[in-house]
């Protein structure tokens, strides 16, 4: 806003005539006469003091009212027979024309000419108008001081900005025509900012002058921050056309078809409006036509943006458009701080993308071996990829496509959402839904940790196993089943303790670690037992052999013994065994020398622990056996075998065999006592298997019935000095079948429900009388750390509970239960 200037005015000196005898008239004509000259810019011969002596002599005169209001009288004068004409001769019939209609394309170039002129010679009016009042109410200072603060008036200063308002702005532009020139000069500037809106150039200062104008007036007399003409004649027009030109605006973008375009143009049109605001209009209108822009151009249109087909939020995800994507949360942000269409567009698609795994991983499992059996380069066949080893690869698969996912959602989420908490749970949410929704998703991850910590981790350094492992566990955090994620690691673990499959013991304890922390400690108790468990076993290893030694027994034959003794509550037995269901499994027939061993193990651990007793577990165990072939050729071929403890049992049996003759299914499964699944299962390891043919099958197939007959091969070769013969499909670290996941999940159920009963006890235990629902509530809310409670379970239970007289029940309206002490 132009400054008015100021004189600087010294009171009159002392001596000068001040004697009320002067005559008001003549004090006024010369007052009047010298006003006018200053509003003519023609002051420059006045003397300020003089004219300062004139207006202090009339209000000695106590004639300041009238003074007042003859200045008033001649400013007015002045504005409407000079300012006014000079300012309406500037406004052209197109001016008037633009009033009406939103744009005559012909005539654009000519509209915006002389509406610049237009504007130009308003804002020279304005200036020359504040400057000339400015030395004015120097020389009425006196006035001022008197009558407007005794008065109670507006200063000469105000009340002359009033009238320009009045007889300017407000007057009318032709005498036949409606329009002000306030109308003009609003329609003029909303069609300067159409313009700069189509991408055009114009006078921003030219615009900023004539808004500084409007600022500086105001409706009331006493100048009201909220009665300035800006914000009363002139911003509800703006924002009303702007809401017109936003709601076009978003239509004709959402036309385009592309969210992208959309969301670029939002963006820079955001930008655009605050710098218009703060550069060409007035800061006050920038919260307005934020509010303009949200609701007409984003609110009205992110929905149906974000779910745009082939270019929307689907799309931007499937091709990490980070960039757009940013644009589209900024956007979705500043009109709804929960981003519901943005979070359900992620939420679905993060939904499919998983169901997309989980079914490509369930055709792989299902799909036979793509590549059959290959010739190798010494002429034999490489055999087909097994149908089992296929399901596990596709369950290990399937953790890392969903890791895979987790990690561009991640990425997404840090550069395109900044960090946003909503995004983040509505992301969580998403992959909890998919993963939970694969019913194997508690087995396929357990085999994950089972691979690697195998062989997966051999050679990584330990800041890759650690990262390896962080990502397990932040599958494990979604699984909403862990008690069955449990079950199935407790299995795994077991075998690969027993097994000595581990790469890495550190690994193993580091991974507890990890799941204490995530999930508590009582979910990791049974792993952590059964690591005390093996190093208990090792000292006790050592404690016999010791024994042995000191005992000299000569007839010992030199057998190294190492024993695993575990605690069967701690560790998976029924998962690890071959029994299933209600199958009674009699004790393993073991040959005299090994089970002789195994009596003298076992005096000596009960002399050290009585009261305890040993169940030996043979499925469990491996056995070294150093095996002598005699060629038919009359070579002799020596092998150190490593195999389970039942094909050693199998194996020792031979022994006793005459060379040649031969044992049927039958005659070993009587004298083992070793279960038919096992049995079949070893037998199949030792005499079907192409490379570990230690015994010959009569007659050769795969399938092994009760009439076959085996004999000891010793025509047996192999290039290595110790052969490793494993059992042919074994399901401890392999996909379970049907049929095995029918066993896990009543065995998951039983357990289910014992935990239901001692959450209910425990909880009535301490609250004595509950209602209904309040106790389904606090057990769903005890259980859900470990398993999501079935309703019809907790209540089966709850009835078991009352026919066992541990609660019953106290009340019908509503049903209420008591605890029975």
């Amino acid at each position: 806003m132009a400054m008015r200037a100021r004189q600087k005015i010294r009171a009159p000196r002392r001596g000068l005539n001040t004697n009320k005898t002067d005559d008001f008239e003549t004090n006024w004509e010369g007052l009047s006469t010298s006003l006018k000259k200053i509003h003519t810019k023609d002051a420059s011969n006045l003397s300020f003091e003089q004219l300062y002596r004139n207006a202090y002599n009339i209000v000695l005169m106590m004639r300041g009212d009238e003074l007042y209001e003859r200045v008033k009288k001649l400013e007015q004068e002045w504005l409407d027979t000079e300012v006014q004409k000079r300012v309406t001769a500037a406004i052209s019939s197109i001016l008037l024309q633009a009033k009406d209609q939103a744009e005559i394309q012909d005539q654009e170039n000519e509209r915006r000419d002389t509406g610049e002129k237009f504007l130009n010679v308003l804002r020279e009016a304005w200036e020359d108008h504040q400057i000339s009042m400015g030395m004015i109410t120097d020389v009425l200072m006196y006035m001022d001081r008197v009558v407007s603060a005794d008065h109670k008036k507006p200063s000469i200063y105000v009340a002359s900005m009033a009238l320009f308002r009045d007889f300017v702005l407000r007057s009318a532009v032709r005498a036949d025509a409606e329009s002000m020139v306030a109308d003009v000069l609003k329609s003029t500037v909303l069609f300067m900012i159409q313009l700069e809106r189509s991408g055009q150039m114009i006078n921003r200062p030219l615009i900023r002058h004539c808004i500084y104008m409007l600022e500086g007036l105001y409706e009331t007399i006493t100048e009201e921050e909220s009665s300035k003409l800006y914000l009363t004649m002139f911003e509800p027009a703006f924002i009303e056309t702007s809401k017109v030109f936003y709601r076009a605006e978003g239509r004709r973008l959402l036309e385009t078809g592309d969210a992208a375009t959309f969301c670029k143009a939002a963006s820079d049109r955001i930008a655009e409006e605050g710098a218009r605001c703060l550069s060409t209009l007035s800061p006050l209108s920038e919260p307005k036509i934020k509010d303009v822009l949200d609701k007409e151009l984003i609110g009205s249109n992110i929905a149906e943006v974000i779910n745009l087909e082939g270019t929307g939020v689907k799309n931007m995800l499937d091709n990490d458009r980070m960039d757009v994507l940013r644009n589209v949360y900024v956007l979705s942000a500043r009109v709804d701080s929960k981003k519901t269409p943005l979070t359900a567009a992620v939420q679905k698609r993060i939904v499919e993308m998983g169901d997309e795994i989980n079914k490509s991983a369930a055709a792989a499992a299902q799909a036979q071996p793509t590549k059959p059996a290959e010739k190798t380069a010494e002429g034999g066949k490489k055999p087909a990829e097994k149908p089992v080893n296929q399901q596990t690869v596709s369950a290990i698969k399937w953790v890392d496509d969903v890791l895979g996912l987790k990690t561009k959602f991640d990425k997404i989420w840090e550069e395109s959402f900044r960090s946003d908490p909503t995004m983040q749970s509505a992301i969580t949410t998403s992959f909890s839904e998919f993963i939970n929704s694969n019913t194997r998703s508690s087995e396929y991850l357990s085999l994950f940790f089972d691979e690697n910590l195998k062989k997966g981790i051999k050679g990584k350094t330990e800041t890759e196993v650690d990262a390896l492992l962080d990502n397990g566990i932040t599958l494990l955090r979604y699984v909403k089943d862990k008690d069955l994620f449990e079950a199935y690691y407790k299995k795994h673990l077991s075998r690969r303790l027993l097994m000595k499959r581990s790469v890495s013991m550190d690994a193993e304890r580091q991974m507890i670690s990890k799941m204490k922390m995530e999930v508590g400690n009582q979910f990791t108790q049974r792993l952590e037992s059964m690591f005390k468990d093996m190093t208990v076993s090792e000292d006790l290893t050592a404690s016999y052999k010791e024994h042995i030694r000191g005992a000299g027994d000569p007839d010992q034959k030199p057998v190294d013994l190492e024993i695993n003794v575990l605690t069967s509550t701690m560790w998976p037995m029924e998962a690890m065994s071959s029994i299933k269901g209600d199958e009674v499994q009699l004790p393993c027939i073991f040959p005299k020398e090994i089970d002789n061993l195994r009596q003298s193990f076992e005096q000596f651990y009960l002399s050290k622990h009585n009261g305890r007793k040993l169940s030996w577990q043979a499925s469990m165990g491996t056995a070294d056996i150093r095996a002598t072939f005699h060629r038919s050729n009359g070579k002799v071929q020596r092998h150190e075998l490593n195999v389970s403890t039942y094909a050693m049992v199998i194996l020792l049996l031979f022994n006793d065999v005459p060379q040649g003759e031969s044992l049927t299914y039958e005659e070993i499964q009587a004298r083992t006592r070793i279960p038919d699944h096992d049995l079949i299962r070893n037998l199949q390891s030792l005499a079907v298997a192409p490379k570990t043919r230690v015994l010959k099958k009569d007659p050769m197939s795969k399938d092994v019935k009760p009439t076959d007959r085996f004999v000891f091969n010793n025509d047996f070769q192999s290039p290595f000095m110790k052969v490793r013969i494993g059992v042919v499909s074994g399901s401890a670290n392999k996909v379970e079948n049907q049929d095995q996941r029918k066993e896990t999940e009543k065995r998951m159920n039983d357990e289910r429900g014992a935990s239901i009963e001692a959450a209910v006890v425990r909880i009535m235990k301490q609250r004595k009388t509950l209602v209904h629902s309040k106790l389904m509530s606090e057990v769903l809310s005890q259980l859900s750390a470990r398993f999501v409670p079935d309703v019809n379970m907790i209540k089966r239970r709850i009835e078991s509970l009352i026919d066992r007289e541990y609660l019953e029940r106290v009340g019908e309206d509503p049903p209420t239960y008591g605890y029975v002490a």
